[in-house]
């Protein structure tokens, strides 16, 4: 099991390269690590995929069904086994030439050559699909562990945003106050404060509280402890550009490893057709029979004693042909259903794209509207209204009003980035570009 994965993980690696961090779960030091230890709280996107590529079990099982899917090619295309039989006369057959004691024979059935062939055929494509469906899973499950960081990210910066907007309130709650003893504001404004503070330690205390179970998710795709120490990264790569869509639309048809699996339903059905319809050639069977005879009890007779030995060949006679018709339609109507499962996989896939490119399009436009002009500003408005405040030209309740919209921006700024960054894997995901964490 740990050989096949690694090498597997092996291959990942070395077919699509990662921008950095360990490949396959190997330590910096150069030893093989096991359990928590092979990833740590700083450990980088990379380096968690490259694990979840030897530890995921739902990876294991998808490694395994494709073995044994190529183990199923070798059985198909081999002829069916020998038979071997013995009798035993309990009279024995009296003949001139003595009497017939037991008898040895062997058979052997021969399909026509087309059937084996077909067959053969039949099991590898039946390992082809194996395979996509394996590439498949790896895309899902590296899909899901990249949404999954991009989600830590965001929880990570929705935590320490809010916690600056603690020491914010914190510090208008002490201005409020002093201005208060010296009779410049009203005791509204420090009670205003102090119930803005309350609700943002709620709301920080609940941010905390999610923690625990996007760790528990983190955990469970990568295959370890569900409290085993997880990343909670604070930066992102930047931006990648984008490409046209019909690229991507593209890259989709000619990579998407569930249209790739599909397709190779479609020629193995095409071959269990071609099958069916060579279900009417006969069979050959051969065959040798050795008789052990006695000697003869009259003396004088000529081959006394003498074993006979008998070749046959005996063909099966396809007389039931309702029945081979009924298969022939059988296998024609799968074929006709896989095909158009196939064009409604692809359809289906085409939506998925297409709503992939055009909401991480506009998170987008939205990270460059929040970061370039909305949270600016609304920082300057903060200022603007403390300043106001300070000097007693505005009411306490338009600092709060300004403060509170700034951490909404910003939260809903870093959301925007998140949901970008998630939509690339997803469209990654989809064009079967998505095994490694960015694909550049």
């Amino acid at each position: 099991m740990k050989s096949v994965l690694a090498l597997a993980a092996v291959a990942l690696a070395a077919a699509f390269p990662a921008q950095g961090g360990l490949r396959a779960g190997v330590a910096r030091d150069g030893a093989t690590p096991t359990g928590e230890e092979a990833l740590g709280p700083d450990a980088t996107l990379d380096e968690c995929l490259a694990y979840a590529a030897e530890h995921n079990p739902q990876l294991q099982a998808a490694v395994k069904s494709w073995q044994a899917a190529g183990e199923q090619a070798a059985q198909a295309g081999s002829l069916p086994d020998p038979q071997f039989g013995y009798t035993y006369y309990v009279q024995p057959v009296e003949t001139r030439v003595g009497p017939q004691r037991q008898s040895l024979s062997f058979s052997q059935r021969l399909p026509w050559a087309g059937k084996l062939r077909t067959r053969a055929r039949l099991a590898e494509t039946a390992a082809e699909a194996a395979r996509e469906q394996l590439t498949a899973a790896r895309l899902t499950v590296f899909y899901e562990i990249r949404r999954a960081y991009y989600g830590c990210y965001y929880l990570a910066r929705a935590i320490a945003v809010t916690e600056a907007h603690v020491g914010l309130v914190k510090s208008m709650e002490h201005v409020a106050m002093a201005r208060y003893k010296t009779g410049a504001t009203p005791q509204t404004a420090v009670i205003k404060a102090q119930v803005e503070l309350g609700l943002l330690e709620d709301r920080l205390n609940s941010l905390r509280e999610e923690r625990l179970p996007l760790r528990t998710e983190v955990n469970a795709l990568l295959g370890r402890p569900r409290d085993a120490p997880i990343p909670w990264p604070t930066e992102l790569p930047a931006e990648r550009a984008a490409a046209a869509d019909a690229e991507w639309h593209e890259a989709l048809g000619r990579s998407n490893p569930q249209l790739r699996r599909q397709q190779a339903l479609v020629r193995r059905e095409d071959l269990a057709l071609d099958l069916a319809r060579q279900e009417t050639i006969p069979d050959l069977t051969f065959g040798v029979v050795y008789v052990d005879t006695a000697d003869a009890e009259m003396a004088g007779v000529s081959d006394g004693g003498k074993d006979p030995v008998m070749a046959s060949v005996s063909v099966n006679l396809p007389l039931w042909r309702g029945r081979y018709r009924a298969g022939v339609r059988e296998a024609h109507a799968r074929r006709e259903a896989a095909a158009r499962a196939l064009a409604d996989l692809r359809n289906r896939l085409g939506a998925e794209l297409a709503t992939a490119i055009s909401r991480g399009r506009d998170a987008g436009r939205k990270v460059r509207l929040y970061h370039d002009t909305l949270i600016p500003q609304s920082r300057q408005a903060v200022e603007v209204a403390r300043q106001s405040f300070e000097a007693g030209q505005a009411d306490f309740m338009a600092l709060i009003d300004a403060q509170r919209l700034l951490l909404e921006l910003e939260l809903n700024g870093e959301q925007a980035r998140t949901e970008r960054y998630r939509r690339e894997a997803q469209i990654d995901m989809l064009t079967g570009k998505g095994l490694t964490a960015r694909n550049d």
